[in-house]
């Protein structure tokens, strides 16, 4: 493995925008010699590498504040612009095999007129789009119609995660009635946990998006503003769909809840029907059962017989007067 001290920052990309949707790959050591005529130049790195960690501090010319939020661990989405660009933090829903949807991955991003940073510290997918658009020539051609380009993917994956939440909450309801109970609650909890956990980081996403086309600056074309505008709509359509499908599996969890109640009070009911008719044929048995001279029926032959006719009279009593109450 070479050594990456020597070497310098491993960009994980690095091209130079051509203006009409396609890129020139450009090799990492000759970044420094890059300029503005030749082209918007694109730089995209992971954070664990060191290399890449140290070129953000000692090469990249960046403000430190702009660094330390390009390097830190965690992060909630958000945009602000100073006077030589706009630093935007963004979120997507973990698409990479074997990983929870929910756990999402964000991408951090500089952009100033010529230039675009962007870092993570786990692959996401929707960088990887456009560096394939890119590839096959329509991709972005400006700053602003990389950052435009971005948030659409990131978009379309939050809307496609929001559709299979929709879709297991329709199975769920569909399925209440049968499917195990442990297995029913498990599933709704599971749900619930994945809507909260993405609606954590979508809120602040819509804001700093709609915070986004206000900022100042000659970095974002009017068509890139518009791009944004209708981005962060479709954001909040997606928060709503998470709201409503919220509010679906608080419903399905109240009426499970009721659901086993019922079933409960159902089974009780019946307990108690069943001690209420045995109720005099235990005060019967357990009165001649007494071991006391003088019981009645002791010294007869039917004594027995007549004990059973009483307990079989109480409990058809019992039985009618319930019948007549509609208890039973």
């Amino acid at each position: 493995m070479t050594d990456s001290a020597t070497t310098g920052p491993d960009f994980l990309y690095c091209c130079t925008f051509d203006g009409h949707g396609g890129a020139a790959l450009l090799d990492p050591q000759s970044v420094s010699q890059w300029s503005a005529e030749a082209g918007t130049l694109w730089l995209h790195m992971d954070v664990n590498d060191e290399a890449s960690r140290g070129w953000l501090h000692n090469e990249s010319g960046l403000e430190p504040v702009i660094v330390d939020a390009l390097l830190a661990d965690e992060t909630r989405p958000r945009s602000f612009s100073t006077d030589h660009g706009l630093l935007v933090v963004l979120r997507g829903v973990n698409t990479n095999p074997g990983a929870n949807p929910e756990d999402m991955v964000s991408v951090r991003v500089w952009i100033d007129k010529n230039r675009i940073i962007s870092t993570r510290r786990r692959r996401l997918l929707s960088i990887i789009d456009i560096q394939e658009m890119l590839k096959e020539g329509i991709g972005p051609n400006s700053p602003g119609n990389f950052l435009s380009g971005l948030v659409a993917r990131l978009a379309d994956r939050v809307g496609d995660f929001i559709d299979d939440i929709e879709e297991h909450v329709a199975e769920a309801e569909a399925m209440m009635a049968t499917q195990d109970q442990t297995q029913f609650r498990q599933m709704v909890s599971a749900l619930r946990h994945q809507i909260a956990s993405v609606r954590r980081f979508l809120g602040p996403q819509r804001d700093a998006l709609d915070r986004l086309y206000r900022q100042p600056g000659d970095w974002l074309m009017e068509a890139d503003i518009r791009d944004l505008r209708d981005e962060a709509d479709r954001i909040t359509r997606y928060l709503e769909d998470l709201d409503l499908a919220r509010e679906r599996t608080m419903v399905l969890r109240e009426e499970f809840l009721g659901q086993l109640a019922q079933e409960q009070n159902s089974r009780m009911y019946v307990l108690s029907v069943v001690a209420a008719i045995f109720l005099p044929l235990t005060f019967v048995t357990g009165l001649l059962g007494m071991n006391v001279g003088g019981l009645p029926g002791l010294e007869s032959p039917r004594g027995f017989a007549g004990s059973l006719v009483i307990m079989v009279v109480a409990a058809i009593g019992l039985v009618l007067f319930f019948r007549s109450k509609k208890w039973l």
